[in-house]
């Protein structure tokens, strides 16, 4: 079942349950909240949004989730890439309004956040994992979190009441797996919570991002089973589908594993399966064989996330918690796992662009549906003020989407979104674009205008349009396509009032100016 633009079955039982009692305004007790987080573990490593590897993941506790609660189809993330995108969700802004636009930048601890929003309106608050924002996590009374990106076996967690140092230094060591370990510290902390004040909780993991690793209980996982691939797999250039970018390659990521292979001491990370090597295979052999082990160790260090959603679970149901509790599971970012032949995020792409995301609340959701609506990660925190009783707060870009939630979608809801990504580099410039139901608009303007760890090599400025109903693949660039030259011409138009109304309008950079002056209209 459908909700947002459907669902008259859903509305008439909201009206028959509100409608036959009164409830005493003192009996409505504030819900707790558990927001689960992880790391680009996209929605092709869910299982629930389809695809081709929906039956090869495992995935039972997020199937629990989707089957008591509500699925997002379109979700969508604003700049898709780590730090900014967990600034976002914190605090309801677009990068250029929070000031988190790559991955150097920190939140300033006196930044406002939906944490420090519902701490100052009677709920208690914790973090616990993977934080990522470099400075000292600030309206949580608990944190206990990894320096920068942490690591996966016997992670180093800096906590409330130690000494803080800023970046990837500090911290006490934890043995073990570190999805495990997050997890039990979110339990341990709403076990000792005061049952009389509601809690929000922010259980981050560090899966499923780079290295990929994985507890030894799925070790054996795939062995000895061949992954589908993606259709878009054998995308090897930007001449096979008009796109104006290289990309982050699979061939990339293969290099990477060499290195280490070659070097494990010297590598930033510890890959799991080495050592590796493509060498004497041919382009697409090679190709073949990174995506076998990347797809595996991706589902591995996933199917280690769904065993501590179980966990969660089971812990709210065992105390009682259960039922007055939302919990959303969502990542950060989506990914590719092999379509276009790319790994990692960054891109407008649907892959990267798109956010999973589940909520259960028994008291107000039905279970089993989804959502068409489109929802933007600006938008969590305003949701979770709406759930906490208060007034969206004015520091928030997003809005809250509970009416959504419900069945009763305004006609005022967006029908598109707008995206930015800033962390230029020549395989994957700089851009912005917009995308509605159908299609997709986006300006790669290839400057790095500053932005810290930007490449300074700067690209051509480059348009590029899908038709999303008749390629949703994304495999030809329609920029140039006669047919389309209205639908471009309106989207410019939008693209430009969005970028007014969420005042992103790039005139503190004259070099963006002049490219606009020369290349919008061509």
């Amino acid at each position: 079942m459908k909700v947002g633009k459907i669902s008259t079955a859903v509305i008439s039982l909201s009206a028959l349950t509100l409608g036959g009692c009164q409830v005493k305004k003192e009996e409505v007790k504030r819900p707790n909240i558990l927001f689960i987080l992880s790391d680009d573990h996209t929605s092709q490593a869910w299982g629930i949004y389809g695809g081709h590897l929906k039956d090869y993941v495992k995935n039972d506790n997020i199937k629990r989730l989707a089957n008591e609660g509500c699925v997002l189809n379109n979700a969508f993330c604003t700049n898709s890439i780590s730090t900014p995108s967990r600034a976002s969700i914190l605090t309801g802004q677009y990068s250029h309004k929070n000031g988190v636009y790559t991955l150097g930048q920190p939140m300033h601890p006196d930044s406002v956040n939906i944490a420090k929003t519902l701490r100052n309106n009677g709920y208690q608050t914790a973090i616990v994992g993977k934080w990522h924002l470099k400075t000292q996590p600030a309206g949580f009374d608990f944190y206990s979190v990894f320096p920068g990106q942490g690591r996966y076996w016997n992670p180093l967690m800096k906590s409330t009441g130690d000494k803080w140092t800023d970046g990837w230094k500090g911290g006490k060591e934890y043995k073990g797996f570190s999805t495990d370990i997050v997890a039990g510290k979110a339990i341990k902390w709403m076990e000792e919570t005061d049952p009389n004040k509601p809690f929000m909780v922010m259980c981050n993991f560090k899966a499923t991002h780079e290295p990929f690793d994985y507890p030894e209980r799925f070790k054996s996982l795939y062995r000895n089973v061949d992954i589908p691939e993606p259709e878009t797999m054998f995308d090897f250039s930007p001449e096979t589908t008009g796109r104006s970018f290289v990309g982050q390659k699979l061939e990339n990521l293969g290099w990477r594993w060499e290195k280490a292979s070659a070097d494990p001491d010297k590598w930033w990370c510890k890959y799991p399966e080495m050592p590796f090597s493509t060498q004497g295979m041919d382009s697409v052999a090679a190709r073949k064989k990174i995506y076998q082990k990347f797809v595996k160790d991706f589902m591995r260090c996933g199917a280690a996330i769904d065993d501590n959603i179980g966990r969660l679970l089971d812990y709210l149901e065992k105390s009682g918690k259960a039922e007055n509790t939302i919990v959303i599971y969502t990542a950060d970012q989506g990914y590719f796992l092999g379509e276009h032949g790319f790994f990692d995020k960054r891109l407008i792409y649907e892959e990267s662009l798109r956010m999973p995301f589940v909520i259960r609340y028994p008291k107000e959701i039905k279970g089993g549906q989804r959502l068409d609506d489109m929802i933007l990660n600006i938008d969590f925190p305003a949701l979770l003020a709406d759930y906490a009783g208060l007034e969206r707060p004015d520091y928030m870009q997003g809005n809250s989407f509970r009416e959504n939630l419900k069945g009763n979608t305004s006609k005022e809801w967006r029908k598109s979104m707008y995206y930015r990504y800033w962390l230029h580099a020549p395989i994957r410039p700089g851009h912005f674009g917009i995308r509605n139901e159908r299609y997709k608009l986006a300006f790669f303007y290839g400057q790095p205008l500053g932005m810290n760890g930007a490449d300074k090599k700067t690209t051509a400025p480059a348009w590029e349009f899908f038709d999303l109903q008749k390629d949703p693949k994304e495999l030809h660039n329609a920029y140039n396509d006669k047919e389309y030259e209205t639908v471009i011409a309106e989207m410019k138009k939008e693209l430009i009032q969005l970028r007014e109304q969420y005042g992103d309008t790039d005139k503190q950079y004259p070099v963006m100016q002049d490219i606009f002056k020369t290349n919008w209209e061509n």
